[in-house]
């Protein structure tokens, strides 16, 4: 449920800003690339390899977004943008309430929300075989059980 959500949500965020064109720097691009290459760089900074897994998965989500926004009316962007919103949202609520049983981290520290991303991208290192030594750092234990 976190990667549906997270990766709905991230293209609902993207798919506006993707019919704005900028030139930076002589590069003609889009807001949505702008907006999300702060971020990119944080997740750099706190772990590269998780990091770089990220940029390559924003590198598809802003091209699907650019290929939508370059085929589609406007209305029809926004109406997919409120679609992948709520289902962005519900699969979060649905993922920890049903799945999970607790809150939400971004509801205590909304910074968190910056933190999804990293943490389905860790869960997936893992879950290739890969950073073992984050396993040991997000290990699955049911909610009040000692470690």
């Amino acid at each position: 449920m976190h990667v549906f959500g997270i990766v709905f949500l991230f293209l609902a965020a993207v798919l506006p800003l993707s019919l704005w064109p900028v030139t930076v720097l002589g590069i003609q691009t889009s807001a949505a690339a702008v907006a999300v290459t702060p971020v990119l760089v944080y997740w750099f900074l706190l772990d590269f390899a998780l990091g770089a897994g990220i940029l390559a998965a924003a590198v598809v989500l802003l091209s699907t977004a650019a290929v939508i926004a370059g085929h589609t009316t406007t209305a029809g962007l926004w109406s997919l943008t409120v679609i992948l919103i709520v289902i962005g949202v519900a699969s979060q609520i649905i993922g920890h309430r049903v799945f999970e049983g607790r809150q939400p981290a971004l509801v205590d520290n909304p910074a968190h929300l910056l933190l999804g991303p990293m943490f389905v991208m860790a869960k997936l290192f893992i879950a290739l075989g890969f950073r073992r030594d984050l396993a040991i750092i997000i290990q699955d234990h049911p909610q009040g059980a000692a470690s």
